[in-house]
C-alpha cells in the first residue's frame, strides 16, 4: 500500500489559492480538481460522505446537527462514530490489507471508531460548570503523553472569538508526533484556520491575508514533512465560503405565525421542539424543517416560499434527488440563497433570548450559531469584561462569559449551499492520480484516496463490503 495523508484545509477553494504561495506551488507540480459538494456542503455532513463514499442517504450525516425525534431534543456536534452508518474508508482498506492502519487527527466523529489511532477535542465539563480544554484519544495513554509534549490543546483558539492559527498549529504538531509514533498507512489531518476568517469577513482580502500566509505555512511544513517520509499527500477541502449579507429569522417567522412554541425558564424563552408544530434547525445555508403535525406541511412550505432569502425548498421528491431522504431529514428542508443564512433565534425580544445565546455553546444551542466568532460590539472595555469573568472562574465563583452579540450581520461569509460559483467550491489536489477530470462528486473522494492507497490496480474498487 501507498503510505497516504490527506490535509482537510477547511474553506480552501481554488480562488484562494493565489494568496497561499507556497500550497499554490505544491499544486501547480500536480492537479487541482473542484469538488462539486454534498447537500448541504458543511464539516460533518462532507466530511462522512468523502470517508464512505455514499451521499447522507445512506450514511445519515444529514448536517453538523438534527433532531433526535425519539428525545425531542436538538444536538449539534456529537462525537461518536456510531452515529456514521455506513462503512468507512479505513474499514474497506483493511478488508483488502490486514496490514493497513489509519491515523485520524480531528475529523469529526472521531470516538469510538475502528480507526488504529484518534485525536478529537473532548473538554471536561466539571459539576461547577466549568469548561476546561482536554482531548480524547485512541489509545487512551496518548491523552497525556500528547499534551506533556505539545502542551494543553489550545481549545479556546479552536472555537469562539479568540481562534487563532494555534489550535490548528497543535493539530498539525499532533499528526507529527503520531506519525513518529506509529507510522499509519493512511493519516487523516483536519485544519480548521481558515474557516474562522472566512466566515467572519468573507472574501475580504485585508482582513484574511494573514490568516492565509499562518496556513500556508502549517500546509508546506506537513507536506515537506510527511512527503521526506515517503507519503503521498492529498490536499482537499468540505466547502468554499460565500460573501453574505442577509440572515434569515427562520424560526421567528415560524413562531410569529403560532408553529413554533417556547417555554420560560428564568425570565429566559427555550425552544420547546416537542411542543412545538414545526421548527427550524438552522446549520449555516440549510435548514431542516421538522414537523411534528403533518396537517400543517403544506402550511409550513407556503409560508417558507414567501420568506425572503430562501432559494428552494426540498419536500419528499426532491430530497430523493439530492440524496437527503433519510429519517433524520427534517420533513421539509430550506436552502437559502448564495447570500444569505440561517440563523437559530426564535425569541422576539432580546431581552428574553436565553442566557447561553450571549455564550460561546455550540452544544446547548439549538442550531449553529457563527456570530459566536464576535465579542459584542457594544461592549466598551471587552478585555476587561473577559478579564473579571476569568477571575471569577479562578476564584471559583460561577459565572456567564456573556460577550457574544445578537447581531446575525456581523457575519460576513457562509456555506452549505451547493449552487455556488466554479472558484468557491472545495478543491481535491494530488501529484499521484492522472485524470483529465475537472470535476468530481463529493462521493468519489473516497474512491480517490482508495486509488491512491492500492494504486492504479484498484479504478475498479467497490465500496460495497462483502
Amino acid at each position: 500500500m501507498n503510505k497516504t495523508v490527506v490535509i482537510n484545509v477547511v474553506g480552501l477553494s481554488s480562488r484562494l489559492l493565489k494568496y497561499t504561495p507556497k500550497l499554490s506551488q505544491w499544486a501547480q507540480r500536480g492537479q487541482v480538481t473542484t469538488i462539486n459538494p454534498v447537500l448541504p456542503a458543511v464539516t460533518c455532513t462532507a466530511q462522512a460522505t468523502y470517508l464512505t463514499g455514499v451521499l447522507p442517504n445512506e450514511h445519515g450525516v444529514v448536517a453538523n446537527g438534527w433532531y433526535f425525534r425519539s428525545e425531542c431534543e436538538v444536538k449539534f456536534w456529537r462525537q461518536s462514530n456510531k452515529l456514521v452508518q455506513s462503512a468507512k474508508i479505513w474499514d474497506i482498506a483493511r478488508v483488502n490489507n490486514p496490514e493497513f492502519s489509519c491515523a485520524n487527527l480531528f475529523w469529526w466523529y472521531n470516538m469510538y471508531s475502528s480507526v488504529d489511532y484518534s485525536v478529537t477535542p473532548r473538554p471536561m465539563y466539571p459539576a461547577d460548570g466549568r469548561k476546561l480544554p482536554d482531548i480524547y484519544t485512541q489509545p487512551s495513554n496518548w491523552r497525556i503523553d500528547l499534551q506533556t509534549e505539545l502542551g494543553q490543546f489550545p481549545l479556546f483558539n479552536f472555537w469562539g472569538p479568540n481562534t487563532s492559527i494555534d489550535s490548528t498549529r497543535w493539530i498539525a504538531d499532533s499528526a507529527k508526533w503520531t506519525e513518529e509514533k506509529s507510522n499509519p498507512t493512511l493519516t487523516l489531518i483536519y485544519l480548521p484556520h481558515l474557516d474562522y476568517c472566512l466566515q467572519k469577513f468573507g472574501h475580504d482580502e485585508k482582513n484574511i491575508i494573514k490568516d492565509l500566509q499562518e496556513i500556508d505555512a502549517v500546509c508546506s511544513d506537513l507536506i515537506d514533512f510527511y512527503e521526506t517520509r515517503g507519503a503521498k499527500v492529498i490536499v482537499l477541502s468540505e466547502y468554499g465560503i460565500t460573501n453574505v449579507s442577509k440572515p434569515i429569522h427562520i424560526n421567528r417567522v415560524l413562531r410569529v405565525h403560532g408553529l413554533l412554541k417556547v417555554r420560560e425558564e428564568l425570565g429566559c424563552e427555550i425552544l420547546d421542539a416537542g411542543a412545538s408544530k414545526a421548527f427550524a434547525v438552522a446549520d449555516h445555508q440549510l435548514a431542516h424543517i421538522y414537523i411534528n403535525d403533518p396537517e400543517c406541511t403544506s402550511v409550513v412550505k407556503d409560508l417558507l416560499q414567501s420568506i425572503d432569502g430562501i432559494g428552494y425548498i426540498l419536500d419528499d421528491t426532491a430530497k430523493k434527488l439530492h440524496g437527503l431522504n433519510h429519517a433524520r431529514s427534517g420533513e421539509l428542508v430550506a436552502v437559502a440563497n448564495n447570500d444569505a443564512w440561517f440563523t437559530y433565534y426564535y425569541w422576539l425580544n432580546d431581552n428574553k433570548a436565553p442566557d447561553f445565546a450571549r455564550t460561546v455553546d455550540i452544544h446547548r444551542k439549538p442550531g449553529y450559531d457563527p456570530v459566536e466568532l464576535f465579542i459584542d460590539p457594544q461592549i466598551k472595555l471587552p478585555k476587561l469584561k473577559v478579564g473579571l469573568k476569568l477571575l471569577q472562574k479562578k476564584l471559583g465563583f460561577r459565572y456567564l462569559m456573556d460577550v457574544i452579540p445578537l447581531d446575525a450581520t456581523l457575519v460576513k461569509g457562509s456555506h452549505g449551499s451547493i449552487d455556488v460559483l466554479p472558484e468557491d467550491k472545495p478543491v481535491f489536489i494530488t501529484r499521484q492520480l492522472d485524470s483529465t477530470n475537472n470535476t468530481i462528486a463529493a462521493t468519489e473522494v473516497c474512491n480517490l484516496i482508495l486509488q491512491n492507497l492500492l494504486c492504479e490496480d484498484f479504478v475498479n474498487f467497490t465500496l460495497n463490503l462483502s
